[in-house]
């Protein structure tokens, strides 16, 4: 399916990409860097356009629900101000980015970064009405934010050359695809979406 490039309505959003969940990070994802020259393409698209780019990242206490010594799955990662929460600097966000910070209730999970966050009333201020989204991790916070972003009535593109699963059981990433697509989100490479006319 063909699918218009981004222009008036849409938005960008890149999920998670903090060095944590890069190689040689505390909770890497594998070929997490992987994601970041196709981000990069799109940053640039948006910003020359002029159309809105989100960033978000988890934020967390150092006493978050999700982390092991909490009783939680992952280890200690992403604790807000720390080096591991930070954007990569080769992740080339523009000045004009939003920054949403999600997570950092410790009793909340929140993977996905519309929970507890204000960026469905962000998008709705800006008329977003689709969002090509990409990041870290497939099978988790891209996967929530996407289904939430359905679920918010949006158009969803996912840049499937600019995300990556952590895949703790085999196939997790395949079936977090499956679950986007049956929401409703289209999926295509992001040189692709840039290209079309």
């Amino acid at each position: 399916m063909r699918i218009r490039s981004p222009g008036r309505g849409d938005a960008l959003l890149v999920v998670d990409v903090q060095k944590d969940f890069l190689p040689g990070g505390a909770l890497a994802v594998p070929e997490g860097d992987a994601v970041i020259p196709p981000l990069n393409e799109a940053i640039r698209a948006f910003a020359e356009a002029g159309l809105p780019i989100f960033a978000t990242r988890d934020w967390h206490p150092p006493n978050h629900c999700s982390f092991v010594e909490q009783g939680g799955l992952w280890p200690l990662h992403c604790v807000a101000g720390t080096r591991g929460a930070a954007f990569p600097a080769f992740l080339r966000l523009p000045a004009s980015t939003v920054v949403i910070s999600k997570a950092d209730d410790p009793a909340s999970e929140a993977y996905s970064a519309f929970s507890g966050t204000d960026l469905a009333e962000r998008l709705s201020d800006r008329g977003v009405r689709r969002v090509f989204a990409g990041g870290l991790a497939t099978d988790y916070c891209v996967l929530r934010t996407v289904l939430d972003a359905r679920a918010a009535g949006l158009d969803v593109v996912v840049l499937d050359d600019a995300a990556r699963a952590v895949d703790v059981e085999p196939g997790d990433g395949t079936r977090a695809i499956d679950r986007m697509r049956a929401a409703g989100a289209t999926f295509a490479a992001t040189r692709t979406v840039l290209a079309e006319g």
